[in-house]
């Protein structure tokens, strides 16, 4: 670096140069932060003190992303640990909550899906987007959705695994709360739901799914062998015949596997392309010697960052979830912490675990293809980025040209507001970005400054614009291309108030009335009519509609849960365990009300079943009862 950089205080008072001073000299991870306290960068030592220090000597020549994040730190936070593995695994955790600006951070693979086996008497098998440590075992992440549905398809066309959803036990059994479904009498379940067969005969088959999804078919094969000729052996044909099915399916599974390694080892395949702030990296998982699957993912904020810390951020992040752990790693280069790599992989495995340069021409080959992947994916992430930078849909450009906004409305935000009689009072924020919803950004509000049973839809609309677009001011967020307001003036001037209390003047920001599909804009009287074959109304009534749908399904849910809660505990003999059971059976209180007595029998008994129809049968007759207080229609005024 040219110069050194800016020593400022941190937020305790205590300077950085008297942190740096009194650095302990003990494994560890660092912390650098702005002077707001926000996370710009970790990293991991085995010695604190003279790591961080390092950044700081004018001799080292820093590359410029490094020496620009230098340049903002205010100030340094340490955690000791008590040695250099429980440091990576603390750094890469820390890397993956906080997502700092100046780590290689790869994208969040929460919508990955998983396939599970739950931890349960009689485990079921399925896939799932969410990870809970309960545990279930997880195979995966898969990034190729055919993958996982292969794989899960294979599963429950060779074993005879349960697809329901109750939770089976012994006393779930014993109370005989459900009978066989369908797939006991097509040989697609053994029916554990009755009993009808052993825990230990079934957790023998999830054991064998088990080995299938790690990709050992060759041990599934065997072992179904022995029991094949096992119950020849007994005479018991039926059996036999089973299994030799199973086998044959297997066969034909493991058969589209391509074999790539003779000596059928457990590795996996490390690579990465990367072009400016973006990479990829991919892992070839290859099990008894076959390529069972690609895994990929994308990589940010990686301009400067040389293949080795490419290799090493990819293969920490990874491995700091996945389950599947082979005895080899093949990298391209050799690593710097290789050693504590190979020792942290050896924790986690519970054996030996190498990490290695591949030396042999045919291991070496398939690493290049490896990389070939991972520079065809980089291109692929470039194409749809040119492609979506420039691409902007009519409809957008119509908005642009009806409504005379001065930039294009590529992102808008809509507010709707949802309430019963100002009873459980919430709004919805919904996001399109280039004419398409953006789900992730999606935000719900519960209203709070206005009272229960209070309907007021300005002061409603004025709280939620005013959190929303404070909390956009303070971070320094980017400012959305247009707002858009459901409903009409009122609503409108209300959000404006907002804006300007926020010194937002300038914010494009529109209304659009639900009785004559109006649009309204700040300041003038008379609303903007677009025509009704316009594709940018079409567009606007798009993003109305979906706030309104996100609105009132939240609200429902808030509502559903209180009044399920309050009748069902009106009802003699039903307590929270039976409400949860009636819940979680019948989804909502709709379900519970609409259910037949024996449907409820089967789940609380008869007589509480009786006890919930013969409630729901009086509030039905009572509200039949009540006078009908509903104002008399009104038809709009007529055009003139």
């Amino acid at each position: 670096m040219s110069q050194e950089p800016e020593i400022r205080l941190s937020t305790n008072d205590v300077t950085l140069e008297d942190k740096l001073e009194n650095l302990p000299t003990c494994p560890g991870v660092y912390q650098y932060k702005d002077k707001d306290g926000k996370i710009l960068y970790v990293g991991k030592a085995v010695n604190l003190r003279s790591r961080v220090r390092s950044y700081f000597q004018k001799s080292r020549n820093l590359d410029p992303r490094i020496a620009l994040m230098i340049g903002k730190a205010a100030d340094v936070e340490i955690i000791t640990t008590d040695s250099e593995v429980e440091a990576l695994i603390l750094e890469a955790n820390l890397i993956k909550l906080h997502k700092p600006r100046y780590n290689v951070v790869l994208k969040d693979d929460r919508s990955y899906p998983y396939i599970v086996i739950t931890n349960e008497p009689y485990p079921r098998v399925f896939v799932t987007r969410r990870i809970r440590r309960d545990g279930s075992r997880y195979f995966g992440p898969y990034t190729d959705v055919q993958m996982v549905r292969s794989a899960l398809k294979t599963v429950r066309d060779i074993f005879m695994i349960r697809s329901c959803n109750f939770m089976i036990d012994e006393d779930f059994i014993a109370k005989k709360k459900t009978r066989v479904c369908l797939d006991y009498h097509i040989r697609k379940c053994e029916g554990p739901c009755e009993g009808f067969v052993t825990r230990e005969r079934y957790m023998d088959m999830i054991s064998q799914v088990e080995k299938v999804l790690e990709g050992k078919t060759g041990v599934v094969i065997d072992y179904l062998q022995q029991q094949m000729q096992y119950a020849a052996g007994a005479l018991n044909y039926e059996d036999a015949a089973l299994f030799r099915d199973r086998i044959r399916e297997l066969t034909v599974y493991s058969s589209k596997q391509k074999v790539v390694d003779v000596e059928q080892h457990n590795r996996d395949f490390l690579a990465v392309a990367s072009e400016g702030d973006d990479a990829c990296g991919v892992i070839f998982k290859v099990r008894e010697g076959k390529l069972i699957g690609r895994q990929h993912f994308y990589m940010s904020s990686t301009e400067g960052v040389n293949e080795g810390e490419l290799i090493e951020a990819l293969l920490k992040r990874y491995y700091l979830d996945a389950l599947d752990i082979p005895t080899d790693v093949m990298v391209p280069v050799e690593l710097e912490d290789k050693h504590v790599l190979m020792e942290w992989l050896t924790e986690r495995r519970a054996g030996p675990v190498s990490v290695v340069v591949p030396e042999q021409e045919d291991l070496a080959r398939l690493l290049r293809m490896c990389g070939k992947n991972a520079k065809f994916l980089l291109d692929e992430l470039k194409l749809q980025k040119m492609k979506q930078k420039d691409f902007v849909p009519h409809a957008v450009q119509s908005l642009q040209r009806d409504l005379r906004l001065r930039t294009l409305p590529r992102r808008i935000e809509c507010f709707d507001i949802s309430h019963f009689q100002g009873t459980e009072t919430v709004a919805s924020m919904v996001v399109f970005e280039d004419g398409k919803a953006k789900k992730s950004e999606y935000r719900k509000f519960k209203i709070q400054t206005v009272a229960p049973g209070e309907v007021d839809d300005f002061a409603s609309m004025r709280e939620v614009v005013r959190r929303r677009y404070s909390r956009v001011v303070e971070e320094q967020s980017p400012l959305p291309d247009l707002i858009l307001i459901d409903g009409g003036k009122g609503q409108l001037s209300s959000a404006v108030e907002i804006l300007t209390d926020l010194k937002l003047h300038d914010q494009a920001i529109v209304s659009l009335a639900k009785r004559l599909e109006e649009v309204f804009v700040p300041h003038e009287s008379e609303p903007i009519i677009i025509p009704k074959s316009s594709t940018a109304l079409r567009l606007l009534q798009q993003v109305r509609d979906e706030a309104h749908r996100f609105a009132v399904t939240f609200h429902r849910s808030l509502r559903d849960k209180r009044t399920l809660q309050t009748e069902l505990d009106q009802i003699k003999g039903v307590g929270k365990k039976r409400a949860t059971e009636l819940l979680e059976a019948f989804g909502s209180k709709q379900g519970v009300r609409f259910a037949t007595q024996e449907q409820l029998a089967e789940i609380v008994g008869e007589k509480v079943a009786s006890a919930i129809v013969g409630y729901f049968l009086q509030a039905d007759e009572a509200q039949s009862a009540a006078p009908d207080i509903s104002p008399p229609d009104t038809a709009p005024p007529s055009a003139a």
